[in-house]
């Protein structure tokens, strides 16, 4: 079933469609949550949130590729679920709690050295981690990150070149202290 016959079941309530998309999102949107930052625990949340929001929203969806706009909805979720973080941060005396944990799931980390691309992606600024996400950890092209992000072409190609600079930084500080305390 292709991608145009798959939409056109959905919009006709068809479960089993549904259920299609689903297996075949899930696993995406998981990663791009985790990827954002989503602690394990509340990835869930926000696969559940996003496949609502299509479900609710998907006589919408008119023209352009559906996994461009699935990123849009769930770059959207994960935003506000950022915003709904931010307020209660403030609500506790933003209080933060920072620590770092050594992940054992193979299911996020294949090597040692991911862990910490991780950790250096998410010290970057939102506006540079996302472009470099969805190009190189999600194969979307420079056009399809315009589209999912809402920027001009422009834009994206130098966020991904800054955000590169900036990555490598990141990761070769965090490399230079993992060899200074762990030798």
């Amino acid at each position: 079933m292709d991608e145009i016959e798959l939409i056109a079941r959905i919009k006709a309530n068809d479960e089993q469609a549904f259920t299609k998309l689903v297996h075949i999102y899930k696993p995406i949107i998981e990663r791009f949550a985790f990827q954002f930052g989503i602690k394990d625990d509340q990835i869930s949340d926000i696969v559940q949130e996003t496949f609502l929001r299509i479900y609710r929203k998907i006589d919408l969806f008119h023209e352009g590729k559906l996994s461009t706009w699935i990123y849009q909805i769930t770059l959207n979720i994960t935003r506000d679920y950022y915003r709904k973080q931010k307020r209660q941060r403030r609500i506790l005396d933003k209080v933060q709690r920072k620590h770092k944990e050594e992940r054992t799931n193979g299911y996020y980390f294949e090597k040692h050295e991911h862990m910490l691309i991780h950790e250096s992606l998410s010290q970057l600024e939102l506006n540079y981690r996302i472009p470099i996400i969805l190009f190189y950890f999600h194969d979307k092209t420079y056009e399809d990150i315009a589209i999912i992000l809402n920027i001009h072409l422009t834009t994206v190609k130098s966020r991904i070149h800054r955000g590169k600079k900036k990555l490598k930084n990141a990761f070769e500080h965090l490399n230079r202290d993992e060899v200074l305390v762990n030798g």
